[in-house]
């Protein structure tokens, strides 16, 4: 059977960053939206992520902007150091289900189809098939179409190893780990990204010695000190003290080494082996009492990517060790951040709105910005100006690339009034929420302040030297 339908805007998934996307439409327009996903709930991959996956940044700065996530708790168990709290899976999947069943569907202007595909063109044509029925549905899109699926974010559960598993090896994704019905002789996790983090810690949490554990890291990769990524009054100075580090070891570096060198002596970050230097950086922040139990992993493999894993041996891209029966091996190598080629995707081209990342860390507030941009503005040309990409990071340089399209995209918001007032409302945006703590007078607070200033200036004048000092350095070698 074939249908049509017609809406405003038909928004492609209705993940976490199609969700923000919407709920920025609802408050800043009187459009109406068609939401497609091939999932039955809302919430994209954390539908299909492990059962103790919890975010790595705050709930305050994850969700969409008309309501919070989470309830301002403080973790104070061993390893949560007294930050706040970290929303789990469940709760981020409950709090989207919410939000389309509160205020999305009762708004009369959200129609949601889940578990249907989305077939088209992404620009003229576009239809969409129930993955139950076959139905299909031919789509006519007054306005836009909106692409919430750039950000394929990876989970093991959905993508099979790139690796050989022989005969006989039990290999399994971070999902069934919970599933283990009896012990192994050794617990291999393979990847060194947040997934292979939050393996590593799930199973010392749950009793399994260190010494029974191996850990296959391909890349180190720098870590980012959660303590300093906080919202509440309380931790003011060191929130904006924090982002004054940055912009001073990027306004002194001379070169990429330099800069992680100085970010690192600064606290900002933090590394598993001090005398291991990290090629990768993936923004995955950490306490420092889980990098203290991470370092009592002292089997840990550093030779490369498996390539492919026998009962007997482990093949690794720079040689290969041996395997002991009876192990049990945990796949965290898909990447949870694609690659996408910087300056690949505009968010707004023609009759079409690719929700990209436009800040540095933050999918969720990029949307929500997005979405206000194409509310407000027409001109394509300045809306692009002020929703620059900022590409997620991979490696160090990526870090130091994020910031100088993160900064020009500050500099950008900042002349258009409207944009500038909507920024110091949005409590996704993480600056101006903790700028609302700012006493009048009290000369600490004004102090950093000035600092933060100084320092982001500083920043800008030497970021144009070091990007080439860093590019002149990569030709070379």
């Amino acid at each position: 059977m074939n249908t049509s339908l017609a809406t405003d805007y038909l928004v492609i998934g209705a993940g976490a960053t199609a969700m923000a996307f919407v709920d920025t439409m609802l408050d800043e327009s009187d459009a109406h939206v068609l939401m497609v996903d091939r999932h039955a709930q809302p919430g994209g991959h954390w539908n299909d992520t492990y059962a103790f996956v919890r975010l790595h940044q705050p709930s305050a700065f994850y969700g969409v902007n008309s309501r919070a996530l989470g309830s301002g708790r403080k973790d104070d168990s061993e390893w949560g150091g007294g930050l706040y709290e970290l929303a789990s899976g469940a709760e981020i999947v409950s709090y989207f289900d919410q939000l389309m069943q509160q205020r999305f569907l009762p708004s009369g202007r959200v129609h949601y189809l889940p578990m249907h595909s989305y077939e088209g063109d992404r620009s003229e044509r576009h239809s969409i098939t129930s993955l139950l029925t076959g139905d299909s549905s031919t789509v006519q899109v007054r306005k836009k179409v909106v692409d919430a699926t750039i950000a394929q974010t990876a989970v093991p559960s959905t993508h099979p190893p790139r690796y050989r598993v022989g005969p006989g090896v039990c290999c399994i994704p971070l999902n069934d780990l919970v599933n283990v019905a009896h012990p192994y002789a050794r617990y291999v996790v393979v990847g060194g990204g947040k997934t292979g983090i939050d393996a590593c810690l799930w199973l010392l949490h749950n009793g399994v010695a260190p010494a029974t554990l191996q850990w296959i890291i391909p890349n180190d990769c720098w870590f980012l000190d959660r303590a300093n990524i906080q919202p509440g009054q309380e931790n003011l100075l060191r929130t904006i003290g924090s982002l004054a580090n940055q912009f001073e070891a990027i306004g002194a570096a001379d070169s990429l080494p330099d800069l992680m060198l100085r970010l690192e002596r600064a606290g900002e970050l933090l590394r598993l082996d001090p005398s291991v230097m990290p090629s990768a950086f993936r923004a995955a922040t950490i306490t420092q009492a889980e990098l203290n139990a991470l370092r009592r992993i002292e089997n840990v493999v550093r030779l490369g990517r498996v390539c492919a894993i026998e009962a007997d041996r482990i093949a690794l891209e720079r040689g290969s060790i041996a395997a002991v029966s009876n192990a049990l091996y945990v796949d965290c190598s898909a990447s949870a951040v694609p690659f996408i080629p910087h300056g690949s995707l505009k968010a707004f081209d023609g009759n079409r709105v690719n929700v990209l990342t436009v800040s540095s860390y933050q999918l969720l507030f990029s949307a929500a910005l997005i979405a206000y941009v194409e509310c407000h503005l027409d001109d394509q040309v300045q809306m692009n100006q002020l929703c620059g990409f900022v590409p997620p990071p991979h490696s160090p340089q990526d870090w130091l690339n994020m910031w100088a399209a993160y900064l020009d995209n500050q500099r950008q918001w900042k002349h258009h009034a409207g944009l500038s007032s909507w920024l110091a409302r949005c409590h996704l945006h993480l600056l101006p929420t903790v700028m609302q703590a700012l006493q009048e007078g009290d000369p600490a607070k004004l102090a950093v302040l000035n600092r933060f200033a100084q320092a982001r200036k500083q920043a800008l004048d030497n970021l144009p030297r070091l990007l080439q000092a860093v590019a002149d350095s990569t030709q070379s070698s």
